[in-house]
C-alpha cells in the first residue's frame, strides 16, 4: 500500500528524466564536414562535382551568348530589315538564366543536408542521361536526312530523261487492267518534267503533249472523266494529287450541337458513355464535336431523338456563321432540305422572329418538317416554292441565306458518281441557275433593313463557273456589294482566273478544300444590298413613259388638226363616200353576172354529158 504522504508537505520538484533528455545530433565516420582555416566547412565529393556541373553550364551559355551577341552585330550590319523580333518570353542574349556562384552559395550548399544531396544529385544524372539520349537522337535524325538528300541529289543528276510511251504501250495498256504502280511513277515523272519544262522535256515534244497524258493517267489512276479532270487540273496545278487522294477518303464525322435544348459541356460526357468517342470540333466552332468511333448508331440515340443534336457537316456551318442572324430578324433559307442550316438559324435566333425555310422539291420538305419538330423549332414557316418566284410572295427579309444545288465538286468523296457523271452542260445549266436563284434571293431581301440587308450565297462546289462567276454576275446586275464573311480561315476567292477577270472585291469570299482545310470543298459570300431599285428596270421604266407620253402627244395632235379641217372637207367627204357607193355597187351588179353566166354554163355541160350517158357511149370496163 505504501506510506502516505502529508499532504501540508510539499512535493519535490523533479528533473527531466532520463529519455527527455535532449540528445546531440548523431555523427557518422565520414560525413563530418571539416572547417578549413577561414572557418568555412569543407564541401563533400559529390557536391564538388555539382558545384563543377553548375560552371560548366554557365561557361556554355555564357559561350552562347557571345555566338548569338556576334550574329547579331553581323546582321545588323548588313541590315537593319532583316533583324528578328524578340518573342515575348525569350530572355536577354547577354543575360544568364543561372545566377554567379559565390561563396555564400557554397555555404549553402554545403549547409544542405545529405539525404538531399544524394536526391538531387540522382535526379539530375536522370535529367543528364535524359537530354544525352534526345541529343543522339537529333542527330542520327539529322544524319538520316543529309544521307536522304545526298542519295536523292545522285538519284536526280544519274537519271535519264523521262520519255513518254509510244503508241503501242497506249494500246496495250488500254487492254489491261491499269497498273497502279507504272501509273504513279508515271504521273511524278510527268510533273517533274513540267515544274522545269525547258530543261527536262524531250526533245520534240511540247507541253501539250506531256499535259495530255498527264490527264489520261489521272483519270486511269482515280476514274474521272477528261473534262472534269482538265477543270481540276487548272484549278490545282500544283496540289492536284493532295486534292484528288483527299477525295478518296470520307471526312470526319461531326454533330452540331442543338442549343435550345442543351449544352456542348453536357452533350459530351453523355455521348461518351453512351460508347462514342467524341471531341470538341475546333476553335472556331462552340457547338460542334467530332465523332471518332461509334458503338451504337448516332441517329438512333435518346438524345439523337429528343433533339440535343443534329448530325451535320462541319462545313456546313460555316454559311450561316458567316449570315450571323440575330435576334427578333427575319431570315430566309431559300434552298432549306433537310433543315440543318434553318435549325442553326433558329438556334442562333434563340426561337425569335420569322424563319422563313423553302424548298422547291415536295419530299424533300417532309425531312425539313421533321427535323425542326424534332429540334424544337417554333418560329419557322415551311413553304414549298420554286425560289425564283418567291420575290413575288415575300420581299422583306432581314437576311436571306441561299445554299444553291451545284454539280457536287466538292463533296466526291460522299458521292463518288461525280467522277463520271458530270460534264459542260451540266455546270453550264447549274450555273445558269445559281445566277436566277440568287438575283431572286437579292430580290427577297431588303436593304432598309436596321440590323441587316445581307446575303450569303453558298456552295458545296469548288469550280469557278459555279462562284466567283456567279457571284461577279450579281454584282452587275443588282446593287450589292461583297462584304468580309466574317471567317478566319480559308482561301480568298479568285480575281483572275485563266481569261476570267472578276471584280476585286471578290477576294473577300472564301473557299475551303479537303486536303488543306480536312472539310468539304465549299465556297462562301456574303452581299449587303444596299438599294432596293433594280439597275435594268429602271432604264426600262423610262423608256416605256418616255413612248407612251410622245404616243399620245402625236394622237392629240392628229385630233386637232382633224378638227380644224373637218368643216372645209365635209361636202368632199361626202362626194367621196357616193362614189365609193357606186363603185361597189357597180363592181357587185358585174360579180353576180359573171357567177350566172358560169353556172348556165356548167348546167349546160352536165345535161350534155347525162345525154351521151343514156346513148350508151360510155361502158364499163
Amino acid at each position: 500500500m505504501g506510506r502516505k504522504r502529508d499532504p501540508l508537505d510539499e512535493r519535490p520538484k523533479s528533473g527531466p528524466g532520463r529519455k527527455t533528455k535532449k540528445q546531440k545530433p548523431p555523427t557518422f565516420a565520414g560525413t563530418k564536414f571539416e572547417e578549413t582555416e577561414d572557418g568555412k566547412k569543407k564541401l563533400s565529393h559529390r557536391q564538388k562535382d555539382r558545384l563543377k556541373k553548375r560552371l560548366l553550364k554557365k561557361e556554355t551559355k555564357q559561350q552562347a551568348g557571345q555566338k548569338r551577341k556576334a550574329k547579331a552585330v553581323k546582321e545588323d550590319g548588313q541590315s537593319s530589315k532583316n533583324k528578328k523580333p524578340k518573342l515575348l518570353f525569350d530572355s536577354d542574349d547577354g543575360e544568364d538564366d543561372s545566377p554567379d556562384l559565390s561563396s555564400a552559395e557554397e555555404e549553402e550548399v554545403a549547409e544542405e543536408e545529405p539525404g538531399t544531396d544524394e536526391a538531387e544529385e540522382e535526379e539530375e544524372e536522370e535529367d543528364m542521361e535524359i537530354e544525352k539520349a534526345s541529343k543522339a537522337l537529333i542527330k542520327e535524325q539529322e544524319e538520316n536526312e543529309n544521307m536522304a538528300k545526298a542519295e536523292l541529289m545522285l538519284n536526280i543528276q544519274s537519271q535519264e530523261k523521262f520519255v513518254l510511251p509510244s503508241g503501242q504501250e497506249i494500246e496495250k495498256e488500254a487492254n489491261l487492267p491499269p497498273d497502279l504502280a507504272i501509273l504513279d511513277n508515271r504521273i511524278a515523272h510527268i510533273r517533274h518534267v513540267l515544274a522545269d519544262f525547258n530543261s527536262r522535256r524531250e526533245p520534240g515534244r511540247s507541253r501539250q503533249e506531256y499535259n495530255n497524258q498527264l490527264i489520261k493517267d489521272l483519270c486511269a489512276r482515280f476514274t474521272y472523266n477528261e473534262y472534269l479532270m482538265t477543270k481540276l487540273l487548272d484549278l490545282f496545278p500544283v496540289e492536284i494529287m493532295d486534292f484528288l487522294e483527299a477525295n478518296e477518303y470520307p471526312r470526319p464525322v461531326t454533330i452540331r450541337t442543338n442549343t435550345l435544348k442543351t449544352r456542348r459541356r453536357d452533350l459530351g460526357p453523355v455521348l461518351i458513355d453512351r460508347g462514342i468517342n467524341v471531341e470538341p470540333m475546333a476553335r472556331w466552332s462552340s457547338v460542334g464535336l467530332t465523332v471518332f468511333d461509334t458503338k451504337v448508331p448516332l441517329g438512333a440515340t435518346p438524345e439523337y431523338l429528343a433533339g440535343h443534336y443534329m448530325l451535320q457537316g462541319g462545313a456546313s456551318f460555316l454559311p450561316v456563321m458567316a449570315l450571323a442572324p440575330q435576334e427578333k430578324e427575319r431570315v430566309l433559307d431559300m434552298c432549306a432540305a433537310p433543315g440543318g442550316k434553318s435549325s442553326y438559324i433558329a438556334a442562333l435566333m434563340k426561337n425569335t422572329g420569322l424563319l422563313w425555310s423553302n424548298d422547291a422539291n415536295r419530299e424533300r420538305c417532309k425531312a425539313v418538317v421533321s427535323n425542326l419538330h424534332r429540334l424544337g423549332v417554333i418560329n419557322s414557316v415551311i413553304t414549298n416554292y420554286d425560289g425564283r418566284a418567291l420575290p413575288k410572295v415575300f420581299h422583306s427579309f432581314d437576311r436571306v441565306l441561299l445554299d444553291a444545288p451545284c454539280s457536287g465538286t466538292g463533296v466526291i468523296s460522299k458521292d463518288e458518281a461525280v467522277k463520271i457523271s458530270k460534264d459542260e452542260k451540266d455546270i453550264l445549266r447549274c450555273s445558269h441557275l445559281q445566277k436566277e436563284l440568287l438575283l431572286a434571293a437579292i430580290d427577297c431581301c431588303n436593304a432598309n433593313s436596321k440590323t441587316g440587308g445581307f446575303v450569303v450565297y453558298s456552295t458545296c462546289s469548288v469550280l469557278v463557273e459555279e462562284n466567283e462567276w456567279v457571284i461577279d454576275f450579281a454584282l452587275k446586275k443588282r446593287n450589292v456589294k461583297l462584304v468580309p464573311c466574317g471567317l478566319d480561315f480559308g482561301k480568298e476567292g479568285f480575281v483572275n482566273f485563266q481569261q476570267h477577270r472578276f471584280h476585286p472585291s471578290l477576294k473577300l469570299t472564301r473557299r475551303f478544300y479537303p486536303h488543306s482545310h480536312n472539310l468539304d470543298g465549299f465556297f462562301v459570300a456574303k452581299l449587303k444590298k444596299f438599294s432596293n431599285k433594280i439597275p435594268g428596270a429602271e432604264s426600262k421604266e423610262e423608256k416605256t413613259k418616255e413612248t407612251e407620253e410622245t404616243e399620245k402627244q402625236e394622237n392629240e395632235s392628229i385630233k386637232g388638226d382633224n378638227a380644224e379641217a373637218g368643216d372645209s372637207k365635209v361636202d368632199e367627204k361626202q362626194v367621196t363616200q357616193s362614189a365609193n357607193r357606186q363603185t361597189k355597187f357597180s363592181n357587185g351588179q358585174q360579180k353576180k353576172s359573171d357567177f350566172n353566166g358560169q353556172r348556165k354554163k356548167f348546167v349546160g355541160q352536165k345535161k350534155k354529158f347525162i345525154g351521151q350517158k343514156k346513148k350508151g357511149k360510155f361502158h364499163k370496163k
